[in-house]
């Protein structure tokens, strides 16, 4: 019993000691919250319900969408698309007014070949307001209080809508001008600047297809933007004064002793006129082009190169002569100053030296000073052929080459053409006589050739005509035919080489000048050679008889030769040991046949009649011949004999 009551005070003791806890009321904080969940959950079950009130059925059409400015709420994709076409081809043909710039262009659907697709369109609708249940429904109330509208995908004709819009653009079109200063005889007028029209082709064309897409047919204005002119007139009134002051009097150009009166009147056609954005006044233009050109003819002295003179003792170098030139920008210059001047109109020519190209000194440090080759040969023949040698002789008459440099025939030549002068003549093309252009070159190129190989130097190209000419040294002619055969020799002198050719009545001579070499050159010929037969060539005549033949020209057999060239130095080193070949082909002999058939022979005569001894006629199978009788032939005893008569 002692033991119970002393746990029972154990027990009341503890009970004493542990604290009573109380409820506090919740902070701000947590009320806040609890308010907020509480507001979002009533929000969203008032959207639910909301949600499902509108959400209205999946398989028609939100409430507020329109396809093209047509309300298709409310319908099946299947209706709205039928309205939708319907009400299209009712407008297939209706035109749409488009305005611009106070004119105006009615164009129908059809005639830029605009296609809308009206089937994606009530597809891209139906999108609008889908989705599941309550979503659907809040999707369809943003859709039922904002609408939409929906451009359908358009299809047209570009070709056509190009041509459209370049047709309004056109018309629309109006260039801006600029204010600019002006001439009325002398009279200076500043002309106020315009306003440009153009249209926004761009946003016109989106705008165009876009409403012959859609169902109104309400005028359409186009986009049209204006340019300011960048210049005022007011702008000008600076230029305008000086352009008074420069025609006001005469300006003088002196040039030493020598002086040019320019009238108002030339003064005026020299003035560039501030024009297109432009706000100064200049000399220039084709008036004052052809001026200064006409006075750089008369005061102008061209430079003239250092040059060489052949002469019987060798080279003489012609000295060069710097030339005059006027420098028209700042003769330009001084007379706008002279001109702008009211009281000082003189202006000087300004003239500045221009040096020669080849310098004395340069000519004489190329060492040209003797005779190093030279070669004649003989020409004649038509008058086309003569010209022809004249022209390319010419062409490279003077020609100077540098020390290891090559001399190309056909690039010093260049194309043989009509414009450069040449002209058609006897010529040989794959072997055979013909007429070409440029036909007798050769000659000069065999001369050309001929020059060098007497002069010892490099040939490294060099080709033989195809048939034998025998006015030429065996194995030594020289064909050329741009661009493909060329003759090509090098300058291996230290050095320059000058090349000089001389046309006579009937002679061609080419020189090689430079610094003579003394090179010793022999020459081992071969025989011309023949290595086949004459060939033929058979034409038929259909105006000779067959068997008949006549030869019209006679050929002459391929044949070859070849020519070996040693060349040493003065010294006696060998420095060239050439071989070149020459073939050339066989000219044919010519022979026409006939084959005319001949004529047949005439038929025989009939056989003569004979009458029978009873009189009875018929025709002898044997031909028969007169006979002579004698008198031994003639008696009594003679059958069918006649009497003798008696004298």
């Amino acid at each position: 019993m002692a033991l119970g009551r002393s746990r029972l005070r154990v027990l009341r003791a503890k009970a004493t000691l542990t604290p009573v806890r109380r409820r506090t009321p919740p902070s701000g904080r947590r009320l806040l919250v609890r308010r907020a969940l509480l507001a979002a959950g009533v929000f969203a079950a008032c959207g639910v319900l909301l949600g499902v009130v509108f959400a209205g059925s999946s398989t028609r059409l939100a409430a507020g969408v329109r396809v093209a400015g047509v309300d298709v709420g409310g319908l099946t994709p299947h209706e709205a698309r039928t309205l939708l076409e319907r009400r299209s081809r009712e407008l297939e043909h209706a035109p749409v007014l488009f305005t611009a710039a106070g004119k105006g262009w009615r164009v129908p659907p059809r005639r830029l070949g605009v296609e809308v697709d009206w089937a994606a369109a009530v597809a891209t609708a139906r999108h609008h307001g889908d989705g599941f249940g309550p979503v659907r429904g809040l999707w369809r109330i943003g859709v039922r209080v904002f609408g939409t509208d929906i451009a359908p995908p358009t299809r047209v004709y570009d070709a056509a809508l190009d041509y459209q819009v370049d047709a309004i653009a056109k018309a629309v079109r109006r260039a801006q001008r600029e204010a600019a200063v002006e001439l009325r005889g002398l009279r200076v007028v500043v002309v106020p600047g315009k306003r440009g029209l153009r249209l926004n082709r761009v946003e016109a064309e989106k705008l165009i297809v876009r409403s012959l897409a859609a169902f109104s047919r309400k005028p359409v204005v186009l986009p049209v933007s204006a340019a300011a002119p960048s210049v005022s007139a007011a702008e000008l009134a600076s230029a305008a004064s000086q352009t008074r002051t420069a025609l006001s009097a005469p300006v003088r150009l002196v040039l030493g002793p020598t002086r040019w009166r320019v009238p108002r009147w030339r003064i005026a056609g020299l003035l560039a006129l501030p024009r297109n954005g432009s706000r100064t006044l200049e000399i220039g233009g084709p008036g004052a082009d052809r001026y200064f050109a006409r006075l750089a003819r008369r005061i102008d002295r061209p430079a003239r190169n250092a040059d060489f003179a052949i002469t019987s003792t060798g080279v003489r170098v012609i000295p060069a002569r710097a030339g005059l030139v006027v420098d028209v920008p700042a003769t330009a210059k001084a007379l706008l100053t002279a001109a702008l001047s009211p009281e000082r109109r003189v202006a000087r020519v300004v003239h500045v030296a221009k040096p020669a190209e080849r310098t004395t000194e340069e000519a004489r440090a190329m060492g040209i000073t003797g005779l190093v080759g030279s070669y004649e040969t003989i020409y004649g023949g038509e008058p086309n052929r003569i010209s022809n040698v004249q022209l390319v002789a010419r062409l490279i008459d003077r020609t100077l080459i540098p020390p290891g440099a090559t001399f190309s025939f056909n690039e010093t030549t260049g194309e043989r053409t009509v414009e450069k002068g040449f002209k058609e003549a006897p010529v040989i093309i794959n072997g055979e006589l013909q007429t070409g252009l440029g036909g007798g070159v050769c000659q000069v190129s065999t001369t050309v050739f001929n020059a060098a190989y007497e002069a010892g130097l490099k040939i490294v190209a060099r080709t033989n005509h195809a048939l034998y000419i025998d006015h030429y040294p065996l194995a030594r002619d020289a064909t050329v035919n741009y661009p493909d055969l060329d003759l090509r020799f090098v300058n291996d002198t230290p050095r320059w080489l000058l090349l000089r050719t001389w046309v006579g009545a009937s002679s061609l001579t080419v020189a090689l000048y430079g610094a003579p070499q003394h090179r010793v050159v022999k020459s081992e010929t071969a025989a011309l050679k023949t290595v086949g037969a004459v060939p033929e060539k058979r034409t038929a005549d259909a105006t000779m008889l067959e068997g008949t033949t006549v030869t019209e020209e006679y050929g002459a057999p391929p044949r070859t030769t070849s020519v070996r060239r040693l060349v040493y130095t003065v010294s006696g080193k060998l420095l060239h040991n050439d071989f070149w070949t020459s073939y050339y082909r066989g000219e044919p002999t010519v022979i026409r046949y006939g084959t005319k058939p001949k004529p047949k022979p005439p038929p025989p005569p009939p056989p003569p009649t004979t009458t029978g001894p009873n009189g009875d006629t018929g025709t002898s199978t044997t031909p028969t011949t007169p006979t002579t009788t004698t008198p031994a032939e003639t008696g009594p005893s003679a059958p069918g004999a006649m009497p003798p008569t008696i004298p």
